[in-house]
């Protein structure tokens, strides 16, 4: 059993603004808030000016997530592989970068966050670790509205949180919470392990609020259940890893948040509430009662607070000035939680197959035992099945040179009755045939002893089949040596051949895309929907190049293709490598048995000292074989970042057409809501200033409500279920006329002054 106190730890969020009120002082130990006194309160003001709160260790804003990783992540991680629980769960305000944290960036492959780093770490350990046995199997739930939902069911394919199966608690006699519907996904390797990361980040509901584009608006909790066992071993090592990414609280008088927002804020700041209460009721000791019912995050954490397990927070603070107050909350909210106490222990437990088994086997003995002393006769037969065990075991025992060797068959009469009879027939078909008759003395075991002359007739004839087989063996090498001289120069030519080829194919081969070598789950195949028309396909294009995250996929994409690229280098090395060891084992062997002719010709000299030759050809085998297996290593790492990449692009391309569905939707609202008011108020437009945009306002809502009138149109079902060819050249058609007319108004002498006017956006027509 292990005893220790929750450890903490402090990030701060980096930020591009000014007014830091923060330091860190203490070798990285301190995290001190300046909050200076306002003058508005009045003369006598007692408010406190200064705060400082100690940490495990403060990570400053130019702390990297690999940093953040080893000094957190790792050491937890090893004690899960002990057999450990461990629970590592993120805690600020919202926008503070808890998000960030745990799951990581998706732009660059360096922001990966803990839970993708822990997977590869795990996976990492499993292959270099041969004395034990693992598999793993992962679950993702997420809290939303005091409501648990399974992100990684198989039997949902959901586009909407609440489609998919609600999870709820179930709690047994001894207080051990069991999740209803929740799914446990088995992960054989790394990729599969991503890919349901991947499905269940894309499941996650997420909104944009005044304070974070993209806030998280539930509590989410990723498990790792881990299974170990040594190799014919009956005791199983079972632990958990708890990666938990909090909502973050807020204030909702300084959001603004209303309607789904507002309730959405309302649930969080309660769970967190529940949170702060049960973490109170641990840090005191006079406290019987611990309200871990209270909310559903706080049931399914029982163990992580003040339980089976090593529990590990990262407070996530801001170091703006407007955010110090929810700072300082948030550091003192950090050292309530390091006065709690867990209690780890190892869970390790007899595999239930092999007890069963055991316990099968005993009473099987017991039975045989119990027959032996009263005398008892089983009356069932044997079964093929033990009849085949039998013999094994008797052959073994007669094969067996030692002669203190038993044949245990059990405390079973039947067994060892059938054991004699099989004795008696091998002996007695290996005995003469006077024996059957009854005529004991003649039994020998012995053979005859030849005579002299037949011991010479034996050894002239075992001297010409020596000379005969030295004869063939000479002719054989030969022969050997021409086929072997022949097939290298052969192999040499094709494998030159293979590689030319296989160079030449390597890059369309690795550029396949993600679906050979990272296939997406079901559901975002799903969730492409149907191919764009025309019209939408040309409006795709043009929000595609204006869109945020453009540059970030196009650098993505160049980075893929240079880490394609690498991995196609560190290949070709590998190739030659292996091909170099071949080489020289073979240059190794013929020098050995050169030195062997020369000691069966007696052309050597008696010598201890070793071949120089020989010691060179080890020492560059040796040399060879270290370069492969640096090289080899490196090519893994480089297929991680590969596949790591391609989870990256198809996330931000889903992202990207998305966010087009949404701006394709809120414009044809808008348009069809504004081409009425702008058709009555044209009139009162005046003809000076107003001339160029009034005509290009009122031919784009004039082409737009056409475009509406088509998409309404039956024409429109033609044309996306591809039945109608026709549509599609009349839409491309109208869409190249409306830009030449746009073009037009824009080239002509009196619309140019306008072009720079502020506020204005050409896009929004």
């Amino acid at each position: 059993m292990v005893k220790q106190t929750i450890q903490i730890f402090a990030r701060v969020k980096p930020t591009t603004k000014g007014g830091a009120v923060y330091s860190v002082e203490d070798d990285g130990s301190c995290l001190g808030f300046v909050v200076p006194k306002d003058l508005a309160d009045g003369f006598i003001n007692n408010k406190r000016e200064s705060y400082k709160f100690r940490f495990q260790k403060i990570f400053d804003q130019s702390a990297k997530q690999e940093e953040l990783f080893d000094t957190v992540a790792k050491p937890v991680a090893d004690s899960v592989l002990a057999g450990y629980n461990g629970t590592i769960f993120a805690y600020g305000q919202t926008a503070s970068g808890k998000t960030f944290t745990i799951t990581g960036g998706a732009e660059r492959y360096s922001d990966r966050g803990i839970i993708p780093r822990t997977l590869s770490y795990l996976y990492q350990h499993f292959s270099q670790d041969s004395t034990m046995a693992y598999t793993i199997h992962i679950s993702y739930l997420e809290i939303y509205n005091e409501m648990g939902f399974d992100l990684l069911d198989p039997k949902h394919e959901a586009s909407r949180l609440e489609d998919l199966p609600r999870v709820t608690i179930l709690e047994d006699p001894d207080q051990n919470i069991h999740l209803k519907n929740l799914s446990l996904q088995q992960a054989g390797n790394e990729k599969e392990a991503l890919n349901l990361l991947f499905l269940g980040d894309t499941n996650r509901m997420i909104a944009e609020t005044p304070m974070n584009q993209a806030s998280t608006r539930s509590h989410c909790i990723f498990t790792i259940h881990l299974c170990g066992r040594e190799p014919g071993s009956a005791t199983l090592r079972r632990s958990k890893l708890h990666l938990v990414d909090l909502a973050g609280s807020e204030r909702v008088g300084r959001t603004g948040a209303g309607g789904q927002h507002f309730t959405e804020s309302k649930y969080i700041n309660l769970s967190l509430h529940f949170l702060e209460q049960v973490i109170i009721a641990l840090s005191e000791k006079s406290r019987s009662h611990i309200p871990y019912r209270n909310s559903m995050m706080t049931s399914v954490l029982r163990d992580s607070l003040g339980g089976n397990c090593m529990t590990t927070m990262i407070a996530t603070v801001s170091a703006e000035k407007r955010n110090v107050d929810e700072s300082i909350s948030t550091c003192r909210f950090a050292q309530r939680v390091a006065l709690i106490k867990n209690e780890a222990w190892l869970n390790e437990e007899l595999d239930p197959a092999l007890l069963i088994a055991r316990l099968k086997k005993e009473v099987q003995l017991l039975k045989g035992e119990l027959a032996m002393v009263t005398g008892e006769q089983r009356s069932e037969k044997l079964s093929p099945q033990e009849i085949q065990r039998l013999g094994e075991q008797l052959k073994v025992y007669l094969d067996d040179s030692d002669s203190e060797a038993m044949l245990d068959v059990g405390p079973d009469m039947r067994k060892i009755c059938h054991c004699f009879s099989e004795l008696k027939t091998m002996v007695c078909k290996a005995t003469p045939a006077s024996f059957t008759a009854g005529d004991t003395s003649a039994i020998t075991l012995v053979k005859d002893i030849p005579t002299p002359e037949e011991v010479k007739k034996l050894k002239d004839m075992l001297v010409q089949r020596d000379n005969e087989i030295s004869i063939l063996v000479s002719m054989l090498k030969k022969e050997k040596k021409r086929v072997q001289d022949a097939v290298s120069t052969a192999g040499n030519m094709e494998a030159q051949s293979s590689l030319q080829s296989s160079t030449a194919n390597l890059s369309d081969e690795s550029l396949k895309g993600s679906e050979d070598l990272s296939p997406l789950p079901r559901l975002l195949q799903r969730k492409k929907g149907l191919e764009l028309s025309v019209g939408r396909q040309e409006a795709f294009e043009i929000f595609k190049r204006d869109h945020k995250d453009q540059l970030t996929i196009e650098d993505n994409k160049a980075l893929l293709k240079l880490r394609y690229t690498e991995a196609k280098a560190l290949g070709e090395k590998v190739n030659s490598a292996r091909n170099k060891v071949n080489d020289l084992k073979k240059q190794l062997e013929l020098r050995r048995r050169q030195i062997a002719a020369q000691g069966v010709m007696g052309n050597l000299p008696e010598s201890e000292v070793p071949d120089p030759m020989e010691e060179k050809l080890l020492a560059q085998i040796e040399e060879e074989k270290n370069m492969y297996k640096n090289t080899f290593g490196k090519l893994k790492g480089m297929k991680t970042e590969i596949e790591h990449l391609q989870l990256l692009l198809e996330k931000q391309k889903f992202k990207l057409q998305k966010d087009f569905e949404d701006w394709w939707t809120h414009e044809a609202g808008s348009m069809q809501r504004s081409v009425p008011e702008e058709t009555s108020a044209a009139p009162t437009r005046t003809p000076t200033l107003s001339r160029p945009m009034a005509i290009r306002d009122t031919v784009s809502t004039r082409m737009i409500k056409k475009e509406h009138e088509l998409s309404a149109s039956p024409l429109l079902n033609l044309r996306e279920s591809g039945l109608h060819p026709q549509v599609d050249a009349d839409l491309l058609a109208f869409i190249k006329a409306r830009q030449n007319i746009l073009n037009k108004i824009d080239d002509s002498p009196w619309a140019w002054p306008f072009h720079h006017q502020p506020g204005r956006n050409r896009c929004s027509t």
